[in-house]
């Protein structure tokens, strides 16, 4: 008879130590990856210690980037870290902070539901944390759970307890401890040291966790010596004290750890049936590191943005532009510009050297003169250019104005007393007949966020239909601001072709130029289903795009796009 354990997934927890930004997210998806390459069913989640219900109304150049998925959920960027590691595709329920949890536990007491009974974090708040990891990980051969922040942090404690109450209910068969921290180079001292490591795993004992495993964060592999040193000061087995060392590429690391068999180890301790004697097939990641060591070819991009300051708020939309090179084996260079800096300095200055140009989303009027004159300039000059949510809109307000000849056109987000909104909330706009309504409840009329995954119907024969070869396609989207339908024919008149729309032709998705060598822009946020592995036909097409301009107009090397 299966035991209740037994029966419930194998997970592996993910603890940092020391310092945080080490690569938790990083390691963890990498492993998952190797686990899928052994041909287990693996998931991921992110367990945030912040008190935020989730990173959507967070600053970009605090938190970074705000991932979307399938179902609308604002999340960590880790998210995007696993889902452009394995297949698997997440949802809300793979997300989980403080704040849900609070939340969550507030309203049952609210409701009644704990029958006038007070109310704590053991066993309450500890309860409904593993009540969201079952939840979220049912169903696979198993899960990693990586929890943020760092041991010793007040704010990770109760999601650490409910951690250490998994392993005890279920075992070390069905639960393990993988722990990442740093062994510093002190070069003065010409030395490594293992005491940050000895104390963090101290630390994490303190609340009644062992690791299992520890993942070594150093510059250099651990010689011997210092992994038997490690292994004995923290009661770690020597083999399980893994290195993880600086690495050029990042689709490198799965193939690292896996030479120093950190998914046997978990196949061994989880008695992974059906993986305990296969050997994992890394041959697609060895593939995506050739295409990017070996380039044949090499491009500029400008990505004009208005957080490049704090890169991390770009985190998808560069690793898209990285596997739209690797696709076609050409390493691609991104030249960060500042919107509001292409405004000041003029975007001739800014973008004469470059071989395409992405403008991406953004929210508020700061920069967005700069997007605009970057869409402007980039159709003048025949320069490739790709538009994403907010770049979308900066090419609509330069078609509006510069061509269409309405004058001070504008989103409302900018300029509510715009005389002509070609940009608004869709309850600005929508005629009192009810001639434009959203297709979901996800679109809902209220202007707040149109989240998550949604269908679009492709017009054939355009660029966008030549692409994705598909009618119709599903892309996440995070908006407010919408085309206004009443400007569809003026625009239209302008040579202007609305290349994508909402299923019941109602949204505007993407539009592009066709007297234009390569002019697309979309509304949703095609970077967030983009992976090393398959990339996405939007960035490939881009990245070949820029290929071509920097050939003079004839790709060489057609064989290899």
């Amino acid at each position: 008879m299966t035991s209740p354990a037994a029966a419930k997934t194998p997970l592996i927890f993910v603890t940092g130590g020391v310092v945080s930004s080490l690569g938790k997210g990083i390691t963890a998806a990498s492993l998952a990856a190797i686990l899928e390459a052994r041909g287990l069913r693996v998931t991921m989640m992110k367990l945030d210690p912040y008190i935020n219900v989730d990173p959507g109304t967070m600053s970009p150049f605090q938190h970074g980037e705000v991932y979307v998925t399938d179902d609308g959920a604002e999340t960590d960027l880790d998210l995007g870290h696993y889902e452009r590691f394995v297949s698997t595709r997440l949802s809300g329920k793979n997300s989980i902070t403080t704040g849900k949890i609070y939340d969550a536990v507030i309203r049952k007491e609210r409701k009644g539901e704990y029958l006038g009974g007070t109310v704590q974090v053991i066993p309450h708040i500890t309860d409904e944390i593993k009540q969201r990891i079952d939840a979220a990980t049912q169903g696979f051969d198993v899960a990693l759970v990586e929890i943020g922040g760092t041991v010793g942090d007040i704010e990770s404690l109760p999601f650490l307890e409910a951690i250490r109450q998994i392993r005890t209910e279920r075992g070390a068969a069905h639960a393990m401890f993988m722990h990442l921290t740093l062994v510093p180079y002190i070069a003065a001292a010409g030395e490594l040291k293992t005491k940050p490591t000895q104390h963090s795993v101290k630390e994490l004992r303190s609340i009644g966790i062992q690791p299992d495993v520890l993942i070594c964060r150093a510059e250099q592999p651990l010689p011997e010596g210092e992994k038997r040193k490690i292994a004995l000061f923290t009661n770690v087995p020597e083999r399980a004290v893994i290195t993880a060392i600086d690495l050029d590429n990042i689709y490198k690391i799965p193939a690292w750890l896996h030479e120093q068999g950190l998914d046997q180890l978990v196949v061994e301790q989880l008695r992974l049936e059906g993986a305990a004697s296969a050997d994992a097939d890394l041959s697609e990641w060895a593939a995506v590191v050739d295409a990017s060591q070996n380039p044949i070819d090499e491009v500029t991009i400008a990505m004009v943005g208005k957080y490049v300051d704090h890169k991390d708020a770009y985190k998808s939309v560069a690793e898209a532009l990285k596997h739209g090179g690797i696709r076609q084996r050409t390493r691609v260079n991104i030249k960060w510009l500042e919107s509001e800096d292409v405004e000041r300095l003029g975007a001739e200055a800014m973008l004469s050297d470059v071989h395409g140009v992405l403008v991406p989303g953004g929210f508020g009027d700061r920069g967005f003169a700069g997007k605009v004159s970057t869409a402007e300039y980039a159709r003048k000059h025949n320069l490739p250019y790709f538009g994403i949510c907010y770049g979308m809109q900066a090419a609509i307000v330069d078609a509006a104005r510069n061509l269409a000849g309405l004058e001070g056109a504008n989103s409302t987000e900018n300029d509510k007393q715009t005389p002509y909104p070609v940009i608004g909330l869709i309850t600005e706009w929508r005629t009192s007949s009810g001639d434009v309504e959203r297709r979901d409840d996800a679109s809902d009329l209220g202007g707040t966020m149109r989240l998550g995954l949604q269908d679009q119907r492709i017009k054939a024969g355009t660029l966008a239909h030549r692409l994705y070869g598909a009618d119709v396609v599903g892309e996440r989207h995070r908006h407010r601001y919408e085309f206004n339908n009443h400007y569809r024919a003026p625009l239209e008149a302008t040579g202007l072709v609305f290349s994508a729309k909402s299923m019941d032709d109602t949204l505007v998705e993407m539009i592009e130029w066709p007297q234009h060598p390569w002019f697309v822009a979309c509304q949703a946020h095609p970077e967030f289903l983009s992976t090393p592995r398959k990339g996405h036909p939007l960035f490939v097409g881009f990245i070949r795009a820029a290929r071509e301009n920097k050939a003079g107009g004839q790709l060489l090397n057609e064989a290899a796009a």
